[in-house]
Formats: structure tokens, sequence, C-alpha cells
């Protein structure tokens, strides 16, 4: 059964934060008394009116979890629907041997609300790295790493380098040409100027770790 068919998963819900109760173990649904066990038991088997009550006592709760790592509403929201999709799905997996259904629950929302705040600080670095005229088919990572140029241990480290790898390097990140560009800037073949900005970079790296520089 397609978990977005389900009455409860296509409802517009505004949550509230239930603030420190987030935390608080909750065992069974506060209405009828009945275990989420039982009631995650059920849902397994495609009973939408349980899943509905285990929806009405964790969303709040799960959304507070959500919140208080992705710190926006709107996308906090989508996060906990989102679980509630996985929920859905993946009922079955449940084990009550191996853990509560509120941590079953706020595993998979943890897990949602990171990749969501890793996301969108990827966004954030492509669009930035984009306005910088970077070009985009180099590492990010390496584009941080090279930000602090300015910094005297990295120029100690560029020193380390070979005079081709260490030319390559600097046309492709500190003047963003493409690596077509750096190539024909130097002369040389596209891949071997990969070659050298990619064994310069490594090198780069593990002079930057052995001077205790390894946070770049």
């Amino acid at each position: 059964m397609d978990p977005a068919n389900t009455s409860v998963l296509s409802r517009q819900d505004t949550f509230t934060d239930t603030g420190s109760c987030t935390t608080a173990p909750l065992k069974q649904c506060q209405t009828t008394g009945v275990s989420l066990e039982a009631l995650m038991v059920r849902a397994a088997t495609g009973d939408q009116v349980a899943f509905a009550e285990l929806y009405d006592q964790l969303a709040p709760r799960i959304f507070g979890l959500v919140l208080r790592t992705v710190h926006d509403r709107a996308r906090s929201e989508e996060v906990t629907q989102e679980v509630f999709v996985e929920l859905w799905r993946i009922a079955a997996r449940f084990d009550p041997a191996r853990g509560s259904v509120w941590s079953f629950a706020a595993t998979l929302a943890h897990r949602r609300a990171v990749d969501c705040v890793r996301s969108a600080e990827a966004s954030r670095a492509r669009e930035t790295l984009t306005q910088e005229g970077v070009d985009l088919t180099v590492d990010p990572a390496d584009v941080r790493l090279l930000k602090t140029e300015r910094e005297s241990a990295v120029r100690t480290a560029l020193l380390s380098l070979s005079s081709p790898q260490r030319q390559a390097i600097e046309l492709a990140y500190f003047e963003g040409m493409t690596y077509r560009q750096v190539a024909t800037h130097v002369g040389a073949a596209e891949g071997t100027v990969k070659t050298r900005i990619r064994d310069g970079m490594t090198r780069l790296r593990r002079v930057l770790l052995e001077t205790n520089v390894g946070g770049v």
C-alpha cells in the first residue's frame, strides 16, 4: 500500500512544539490507552486507523525533535511528514525487543533532520561557489580548504608542492579556472592537470594534518 495514499499522511497539519516532553517516554496512546507497540504492530498490517492514532500521539513530539535540529518551522513540518511516510513504509521492521516505538521513530526523525541540515548546507555552498565563479567539477571540500590560503600554515603547505601542482591548484581554486582553462593556460593536457590537482590536494591535506591544521 502506498503510504502517500493513507488519509493521515495527506493531512496538512500544523504542529506544536511540545517542549521538553519530546524526551519523555511515551508508551501508550493517551486517549485510548492502547500501547504504541500494539498500534505499530497493527499499522504494519496496513491498519490506517491504528497508524492515525500513532501519528496523533507521536507527531507533536517528532516535530519538536526535528525543529531543534533544523531550526526552521516550515521545513521541520515537511521533515516530520517525511518521517511518518517512512515509518508507515517500514512499520513491519519494528521489533519491540530492540526498543520502544518512540526510540524507533525518534531515530528516524534524527536521521531525517540531520540529512535536511546537510542538504541545506550543501545547497548554500553550491550557490556560493556558483556566485564566486568556481568550477563545480572541483570538490567543494577542497574549495573550503583553500579558502584559508591566507593562513601561514596553508601558504607553507602550498610551497611543499611541486611547481606544476602548485600552479594548477592556484589557477583552479584561487583564479576560478576550469580544468580546461588551466590546461590551456599551462599548455598541458586536461587529464594531466586533473592529476596534478588531485595529487597536489592529497599532499596538501597530508601536510596540513601533520602540522595540526586538520580542522580546515
